[in-house]
């Protein structure tokens, strides 16, 4: 009875110990469910409390590896052509990425989530039928599990997770996991989308008010465009800017352009389609390129787009006032503009035909300001000045009969040649100041300088000064006229591409044997070495040695050069 005694109501130390280790299993496998909901919780608030997207979307990768002890995870978002635009992997350090060669695209396993966007858990992936093994130098992976986020009812990625630490492979648990931190990203991802929408509406306000002061200010159209430019490459990341303005014949020119290969795209584009700008003029709207350099719609000078991937053009203007075309473009390889970018952009290009438009008003308000001056100067010359010299020519006519000396009588009768000669001078002044538009047949000289310099304000970013002496209407033969136009146009020209000028002076002589073009600006001068490069400068000096004359291109002492093309009146001009 005695061992009756001993072991009634004990239990075994031997069961004791195994009753132990289970109370002791147990105990741990809800304290690491404890543990794991803890760090479910604490990765889904820290995943919230970011809104810059790049972070958020850094931060569930990391998340992920940590919940389900994987050595590698990765986050992929799919674009609009259902591969990946972008690819954030976790494990793999910056040399060995570059060892494994470009990023995964969404061919293979990666892309059978795209295909089907459920959770996938894999033992071995290599069995996977569509896997499709890896690059050289690319880490080996076995195990497998991929859940798709969703952001409301878009498949916006999916992660991937591979390698489970010890050898082991994702369980269930690990999946559903996974699955809570999904829809905790999607949430968090949604949010930091809302977030840069928000702050990128502002920044598109803040430039809109920055315009619309410049525009009241009065600021040139050029300047306007030119910020308009660099503020829309600033907020849409942009490589490339171009503003295209449509000319009389339908063609595009380049008016400004900024960023690489800026100067590539300041020419001319021909009329009709085979340009990413003509396609926006021809469907009303904004026009989209994934890769403009290979785009099969772009035919004339496809070269220019060389270097560049996505690319955007949208109409400047509205209906049948449309004035230009606005394209950005974004070097080969980076990510395509998204719709949240192109929007604002039709409301912005409509700014800057709001800025061409008042620069019409600007300049017709100051050219009728400045016909009322003439047409007041004209009358005064008239009615004042020629009357009163025509008065004091009569006078000194009749008082030719009482000088007796013939050296006196000899400097009156110069004096009354010079008053005629300066009557007929001012005559045709007040006719060049009363000149509107061109009458029948080819326009005179002076109409056709004043329309030069209009055409050059733009280019310079202000207006130059005109000036014209002698008879430049009537002394100057048509062929002269038409070289003196081009001198104009080509030596203001220069100005504008060269100089960095903020005023300059054209100004016409006439005198009975010789013609001469002043042109004077206050830029950063020109060298020897310059001056031999200058194209316009040769076909100026060989427009003067065709017509007997010569040109002179002199720095100024202060700041600045004088261009001084001069030919004789007298010369034969060809037919």
């Amino acid at each position: 009875m005695a061992g009756d005694g001993n072991g009634s109501g004990r239990v075994p130390r031997l069961r004791l110990d195994e009753l132990l280790d289970e109370l002791q299993s147990r105990i741990d496998e809800v304290r690491g469910t404890r543990d794991r909901l803890n760090g479910l919780l604490e990765a889904v608030l820290a995943v919230g409390r970011e809104l810059d997207l790049p972070q958020v979307l850094h931060g569930i990768v990391e998340a992920a590896v940590v919940l389900v002890d994987a050595e590698y995870g990765a986050l992929g978002v799919i674009g609009e052509d259902e591969q990946l635009a972008e690819f954030l992997p976790v494990g793999i350090g910056p040399r060995q990425r570059e060892e494994i060669g470009a990023l995964p695209s969404g061919h293979g396993l990666l892309g059978e989530l795209i295909r089907h966007p459920e959770p996938l858990r894999l033992a071995e992936l290599s069995e996977h039928p569509a896997s499709a093994g890896f690059p050289a130098r690319h880490p080996p992976m076995h195990s497998f599990l991929g859940v798709p986020i969703r952001v409301r009812d878009e498949v916006f990625g999916n992660l991937y997770l591979t390698q489970k630490r010890g050898g082991a492979e994702f369980d269930a648990e690990d999946e559903a996991v996974l699955a809570t931190l999904a829809v905790a990203a999607g949430i968090a991802i949604e949010n930091a989308r809302l977030f840069a929408e928000v702050r990128f509406r502002e920044r598109w306000l803040a430039v809109s008010a920055e315009v619309t002061s410049a525009l009241l200010s009065g600021t040139s159209e050029t300047r306007v465009l030119d910020m308009m430019l660099e503020r829309a490459r600033a907020i849409t990341r942009a490589d490339l800017g171009v503003v295209q303005l449509v000319e009389g014949d339908g063609g595009l020119r380049g008016a400004v352009a900024q960023g690489e290969r800026a100067a590539a795209h300041r020419g001319r584009v021909p009329p009709g389609p085979g340009s990413l700008a003509g396609e926006a003029l021809r469907s009303h709207g904004p026009v989209t390129s994934v890769d403009v350099a290979e785009d099969e719609r772009i035919t004339v000078d496809p070269a220019r787009w060389q270097g560049f991937g996505p690319a955007v053009a949208v109409p400047v203007g509205t209906g049948t006032s449309v004035r230009g075309v606005l394209l950005l473009a974004r070097r080969t390889g980076a990510a395509p503009f998204t719709e949240v970018e192109t929007a604002p952009l039709s409301g912005f290009a409509g700014q800057a035909a709001l800025a061409l438009e008042l620069a019409d008003r600007r300049r017709d308000a100051e050219r009728m300001a400045l016909l009322a001056d003439r047409d007041r100067i004209a009358r005064d010359l008239h009615d004042l000045a020629i009357q009163r010299l025509f008065a004091t020519g009569m006078t000194l006519q009749s008082t030719r009969r009482y000088v007796t000396q013939p050296a006196g009588t000899e400097r009156l009768t110069r004096a009354i040649d010079d008053l005629d000669d300066t009557i007929k001078i001012i005559r045709s002044t007040v006719f060049g100041l009363r000149e509107r538009e061109p009458a029948a047949g080819v326009p005179g000289l002076r109409f056709r300088a004043v329309r030069a310099v209009e055409k050059a304000a733009p280019a310079l970013g202000f207006t130059p000064a005109l000036r014209m002496e002698g008879l430049v209407e009537t002394d100057v033969p048509p062929a002269v006229a038409d070289h003196v136009v081009a001198v104009v146009g080509e030596g203001l020209t220069n100005v504008a591409r060269h100089a960095r000028a903020t005023r300059a002076e054209v100004a016409l002589e006439a005198t009975r044997d010789t013609l001469t073009v002043r042109i004077t600006d206050d830029g950063v001068g020109i060298g020897p070495a310059e001056r031999r490069r200058c194209s316009g400068l040769r076909n100026l000096a060989e427009r003067a040695a065709g017509l007997g004359g010569s040109l002179d291109v002199t720095p100024l002492d202060a700041r600045g050069t004088r261009l001084t093309w001069q030919v004789p009146l007298s010369h034969p001009t060809p037919e």
